[in-house]
């Protein structure tokens, strides 16, 4: 079990690695992590790199116990405070009326699902945390909630956006629609499942696994094919799968019950 649980830790970790490594490479955000905003930052190549180093290291003290919790949790602050500062209030401003498509939401909402997976890596780790930062404590125990909510809106947008998703199945694989919504399908009901607190652990772990599957057939081919096209987009688009499957284990090695589940029963 520790081993696992390791082990999830370790792939959100690389997944930080690989996207530091990006940062100073490129000299610009990722889309996901700064919205268009960051078109207007003076010295953005040094903010950049600033904040790819600040990952690398951050990565590195994930597999720490000592300090890992307080990275994880600090980190998981930091996603969120730069999805709720950039992402939502440029859409906001720029489409208003176009709020409920959900296509404009892939690129914010996978710096949402990534918040929520620092929170559920902090989740992990058992030693209790004083200073400054336990207040974030507080906010841990929902963090699941960020990145159960894109599993699910991804699922959603799997099944709408199906016609034009054929194209990321391999050409090897029969019936590439049907793969589409069959993953859309699994990711909803993963996702709706999970928040609700039904049988948490056997659907996380099978949630990870079918998402560790996706790393090496769907996304790992792409990436090699394309490594440094669109910033690494490809590339950072694996790793980003790889982060999601090790959540998703520790969701289903970590979480017994969904904390809002047990306030709700506190209640009655």
């Amino acid at each position: 079990m520790k081993l696992l649980v390791r082990i999830g830790r370790a792939f959100y970790a690389v997944a930080l690695f690989v996207y530091g490594c990006q940062q100073v490479y490129f000299g610009t955000f990722r889309d996901v992590f700064f919205s268009v905003y960051q078109q207007h930052l003076p010295f953005l190549n040094v903010f950049a790199s600033i904040f790819g180093l600040y990952l690398i290291i951050t990565g590195a003290l994930l597999v720490v116990s000592g300090a890992g919790k307080k990275a994880a949790l600090l980190l998981g602050a930091i996603w969120l405070s730069l999805f709720l500062g950039t992402h939502m209030t440029y859409e906001l401003i720029s489409e208003p009326n176009k709020l409920y498509h959900l296509g404009l939401w892939t690129t914010p909402l996978k710096e949402l699902a990534l918040a929520g997976g620092a929170f559920v890596v902090a989740y992990s780790f058992e030693t209790p945390l004083t200073g400054k930062l336990a207040v974030l404590e507080k906010i841990m125990p929902y963090g699941n909630l960020f990145f159960l909510y894109t599993m699910t809106s991804y699922g959603i947008s799997h099944i709408i956006y199906a016609e034009f998703l054929v194209n990321t199945v391999p050409k090897w694989i029969a019936n590439h629609l049907f793969w589409v919504n069959l993953t859309g399908i699994a990711l909803t009901a993963s996702g709706i499942t999970i928040i609700l607190g039904i049988r948490i652990r056997i659907i996380a772990l099978l949630l990870s696994l079918m998402i560790f599957l996706w790393f090496w057939l769907v996304h790992v081919p792409s990436a090699l094919s394309n490594p440094a096209t669109d910033r690494g987009n490809l590339l950072a688009s694996a790793f980003d799968a790889l982060a999601y499957s090790g959540v998703a284990l520790l969701i289903g090695l970590t979480m017994k019950q969904q904390k809002w589940v047990e306030d709700i029963e506190c209640w009655r």
